[in-house]
């Protein structure tokens, strides 16, 4: 139930254009345009465009005769939030043309010129969350306060070092500190080696950084680097929404099927189930379905604390006609429960979504009103997993939400039981795999509908060679948790090993198994001149560290720092080494989902990811240096064979002669 939900756009005005499962959507087809570069430019657009739903009938020729009206070039590279913003303006104009059957439910809008805003209002407010939670820090005192008047954020965001300390504020103690560069020149390298342990970490917290590089954050592009914020600052306030962490949200919910629903929402949906119970207490009448326009009048606010916190309740707000002046007695009201200033009265007033939510995930912090029945939490504690489970649901989870599928996953048990997101990652890690006919979105109501889906999950399975002896799509479908993690495994080891073998180089498209990883990692720190070796993926030595710390030594010598590395004889001490290993890794550039007591409980399957993720960027970046090497080397012998001007002029000399 944790984690950020859908797909964020940094401009909130354009955010609101769309609903989340539009945006999802959308998304995908802005991947499925790029070009063999890996990129999108406003020419790649129009195929994409013209296989929309929405824009049914309209050619090819004609949406690119409106993106040239819009731009002078078009083989400008965009980004997500222009694709969004492209698709308004062909929206706009084929609707003038009566070519547009409008069955979506986006807010229509006018034409949208394509650059990039920012909202002024939600800089302000995450500078000044900054500026609270990290004043204290060794490296970023010297930086701070950051005036959200100046450019001052985004100059210090290009080393790298406040978003990998931003990370740790959302969920502390993902980015060992140990790993990031915190010298007060970095160079290019280390700025780039902090971003990239910035992405890989960001990942790995819940973040989309799907439509994010290094180098974005290298030059701090506004839009990316306020929205990439926004999204670590929801993580962390919407921290408390889960079950396991706060039992007491049991009581949003009547009974045992209700709490499984419960735990399958989104954290931003629990936040308004929550909301909406405290204001049913209160005798408010109205739902609240949203964070912007539900909340404008601030009526809703008004109830909600006065209920929340009887002590400072009172009328006048309620009596106050200006919207601006409630909502300022609403601010002042809240301040007395020590919520700090998120939103100004203005942002409550215009329905600023992102502030609005950031603020009622304060309230909640602060004073969540929730009753501490014994027998409630008790039950609510029985239904959640084991801390084994949980932790292969999490990796599970944040896996498939990095492979960029339109559907966003917020609790893996719950969410796999239609089979429809099994299929996107199926057709995701073996593309035209899926036969998309037979298989049904959600929402289903009936329920033979997600057998059938499941059933085809299994087939695929089975085609693919996974171990999937008396397992059916029933099984799925009842939410069998051994054998949805036993399959998603399967998907994960099926997805490295995929991209392993891609590397021809290394394996001429031979098939790659998981003795050829150990082999490789083996010889690699043999190579090295060091000792350590592993006899297996569950080898118990490899609880201190050091073996995985001389391999990522051999792959990249400079990455790790010696000095900090312990010998892993107590327990203390295999917990720093795992830590550091988790955040090097990801430093070179390892998408990888483990948590530190996966390596000191030597979790094989865990062990067996961290190895083929370091393998696969050694083997990954020797080819780039071999393709860069022969690029050279073609030159070099373009430039050789190439005759100097004096000696063609003799050659033309010889042929007239002749």
């Amino acid at each position: 139930m944790s984690g950020y939900v859908g797909v964020f756009v940094s401009d909130p005005d354009l955010q609101n254009q769309f609903t989340q499962v539009e945006l999802r959507s959308l998304n995908s087809k802005f991947q499925s345009a790029k070009n063999k570069s890996g990129k999108v430019t406003l020419r790649d657009v129009p195929p994409v465009m013209a296989k929309v739903k929405t824009f049914t009938g309209v050619s090819v020729d004609q949406i690119n005769s409106i993106l040239v009206e819009s731009s002078s070039d078009m083989d400008q590279e965009i980004d997500f939030e222009i694709f969004l913003k492209a698709y308004l303006n062909i929206q706009a104009s084929t609707k003038k043309l009566g070519k547009l059957k409008v069955s979506s439910s986006f807010v229509k809008t006018g034409k949208t010129t394509l650059r990039h805003t920012i909202s002024q209002s939600e800089k302000s407010s995450y500078v000044a969350h900054i500026n609270n939670y990290l004043k204290d820090d060794p490296y970023l005192k010297d930086f701070l306060p950051i005036d959200p008047s100046t450019n001052a954020l985004f100059d210090l965001v290009k080393g790298g070092v406040l978003l990998c300390k931003l990370i740790n504020v959302a969920v502390p103690g993902t980015i060992d500190e140990r790993a990031i560069n915190t010298r007060t020149d970095l160079n290019l390298w280390e700025q780039n080696e902090n971003h990239t342990l910035c992405l890989n970490s960001a990942k790995a917290i819940g973040c989309t950084v799907v439509n994010i590089g290094t180098q974005d954050l290298v030059e701090a592009r506004p839009h990316l680097v306020v929205g990439l914020i926004a999204q670590m600052i929801k993580i962390q306030l919407l921290a408390d929404l889960d079950l396991k962490k706060t039992p007491q949200l049991v009581e949003l919910v009547e009974d045992s099927k209700d709490v499984e629903e419960l735990m399958g929402l989104g954290p931003e949906k629990v936040l308004l189930k929550w909301m909406n119970f405290q204001l049913k207490k209160a005798g408010y009448n109205k739902e609240v379905t949203n964070f912007s326009s539900d909340l404008k009048d601030g009526e809703a606010y008004a109830h909600l604390l006065n209920v929340l916190a009887p002590e400072h309740g009172t009328t006048s707000t309620l009596e106050e006609k200006d919207p601006t002046q409630r909502a300022n007695l609403i601010i002042e009201q809240a301040e007395k429960l020590d919520c700090q200033r998120f939103v100004t009265p203005k942002d409550i007033v215009e329905g600023s979504s992102n502030l609005n939510l950031a603020f009622v995930a304060q309230i909640f912090q602060h004073r969540n009103g929730l009753s501490t029945d014994t027998k409630k939490t008790e039950f609510a504690e029985m239904m959640t997993d084991d801390t084994q489970t949980s932790r292969e649901e999490r990796c599970f989870r944040l896996w498939i939400n990095s492979l960029g599928i339109e559907t966003y996953v917020n609790n893996v048990f719950e969410d796999v039981r239609s089979g429809w997101v099994l299929l996107e990652v199926l057709e995701k890690i073996a593309p035209r795999s899926v036969n998309w006919r037979l298989a049904s979105k959600p929402p289903i109501k009936m329920p033979f509908r997600k057998v059938e889906n499941c059933n085809q999950v299994i087939n695929i399975g089975k085609s693919l060679n996974f171990s999937l002896v008396n397992v059916a799509g029933n099984d799925i479908v009842q939410g069998n948790k051994k054998l949805i993690i036993a399959f998603l495994w399967q998907l994960m080891r099926f997805s490295m090993l995929q991209l392993l073998r891609n590397l021809r180089s290394h394996s001429q498209g031979k098939e790659i198994k998981d003795a050829d990883i150990l082999k490789w990692a083996n010889n690699k720190v043999k190579r090295c001149g060091k000792q350590s070796q592993m006899e297996s993926f569950k080898d118990k030595s490899l609880s201190n560290g050091i073996f995985f710390l001389e391999l990522l030594a051999s792959v990249e010598p400079r990455v790790v720092n010696w000095s900090v590395v312990t010998n892993g004889e107590t327990d203390e001490d295999k917990k720093l080494n795992a830590t550091y290993i988790i955040s090097v890794a990801r430093k070179l550039g390892c998408s990888i989902f483990l948590l530190p007591e996966d390596i000191i409980e030597v979790n094989q399957k865990m062990i067996l990811t961290l190895t083929a993720s370091i393998m696969y960027w050694s083997l990954n970046n020797k080819a780039a240096e071999e393709l860069k090497d022969q690029a050279q080397d073609s030159e070099e012998l373009s430039d050789q064979a190439q005759p100097s001007s004096a000696s063609s002029e003799q050659n033309e000399e010889s042929t007239s002669d002749v």
